[in-house]
């Protein structure tokens, strides 16, 4: 289990905390999404968790071992974890099959070898085997370090936007090779996103973060379902905020159905392709509304709103 007793943060040079009584627990396997504005300290608290910077105040716990920073260790980092940033970290001069088994051990080399088969087929680079890193695109070179961080198959693995750099079609399966891949492997996950898809499809549970606090944590569908603010649910969705009986309501666009009459006429702006359906904004009483069509309506029509049976 990982234990985030109430951490405080500030970086040397600023005068205000980064982080501010940040306070979790995260069961061994789950997979947990950090979501929240850019800035909120997403990125900084991962960095804590796998022990890069010094905690002002608080603590954290992997299984009852405290974790440390810089102060107490001459190479920073947990042994047990895995930690991929941005930057990715692979070394151009050397080949894809290198990279991921830089930390492998030699001493079996038809073991590392299929090892590293494997983990390549899993982030769908079999192909590029023996090439080298610098020949790859921003895309490759992300689904590479993704394979490097998995062959030691940590016990907790800290990824930061991990699929930021890779192509859309692509995408949908590799998050799924990737989190089957830690499922099956029991391995604890946190992954910090600004993608709705990784937040809401593979994970157990989601914290949300606002200027360095944390604003809520629950398992994904409850944080999804119960929109405790604007804030939040924006982070999922298009969002309108409508009055309904004297009750000022969050709405999902999915939320409304189209009726033949109600109490919330909407006059159409504009309409958005999205394949299956349209995204329309309309204006009911000076406040934008979101809502879900199957044809495309004409601009300035009128149309009639009700909450969905599902709402």
């Amino acid at each position: 289990m990982l234990k985030i007793d109430t951490i405080n943060f500030r970086y040397l040079e600023s005068n205000s905390d980064i982080l501010k009584g940040i306070n979790f627990e995260l069961n061994q396997g789950n997979i947990l999404a950090i979501i929240g504005e850019s800035g909120c300290g997403k990125s900084t608290l991962l960095k804590l968790i796998y022990g890069l910077a010094d905690l002002n105040s608080g603590s954290i716990h992997w299984k009852d071992m405290l974790v440390t920073g810089p102060k107490f260790n001459l190479v920073p980092g947990m042994p047990q974890m895995k930690y991929l940033a941005q930057d990715f970290d692979l070394m151009p001069y050397i080949t894809v099959a290198e990279n991921v088994g830089k930390y492998l051990s030699n001493f079996y080399p038809e073991q590392k070898r299929a090892r590293v088969e494997e983990l390549l087929k899993v982030v769908e680079m079999e192909e590029f085997y023996n090439v080298k890193a610098k020949y790859l695109s921003g895309g490759q070179m992300q689904r590479v370090a993704l394979a490097k961080v998995l062959a030691k198959e940590p016990e907790l693995l800290l990824l930061d936007e991990p699929f930021s750099h890779i192509d859309n079609f692509r995408k949908n399966s590799l998050r799924r090779n990737i989190f089957n891949y830690l499922k099956s492997k029991n391995i604890t996950c946190i992954i910090a996103t600004h993608d709705v898809n990784d937040s809401l499809s593979f994970t157990d549970e989601i914290l949300v973060m606002k200027d360095g606090k944390q604003v809520m944590k629950g398992d994904t569908f409850s944080v999804y379902n119960e929109k405790p603010n604007k804030y939040v649910a924006s982070l999922f969705d298009d969002i309108s905020e409508i009055e309904i009986n004297g009750e000022n309501r969050l709405v999902y666009p999915h939320e409304f159905e189209i009726v033949e009459k109600s109490e919330i006429e909407v006059e159409v702006n504009n309409n958005y392709f999205k394949g299956t359906h349209f995204l329309v904004e309309g204006n009911f009483r000076n406040n934008l509304i979101y809502f879900l069509s199957d044809k495309k309506l004409n601009k300035m029509q009128k149309v009639f709103l009700s909450l969905n049976s599902n709402f």
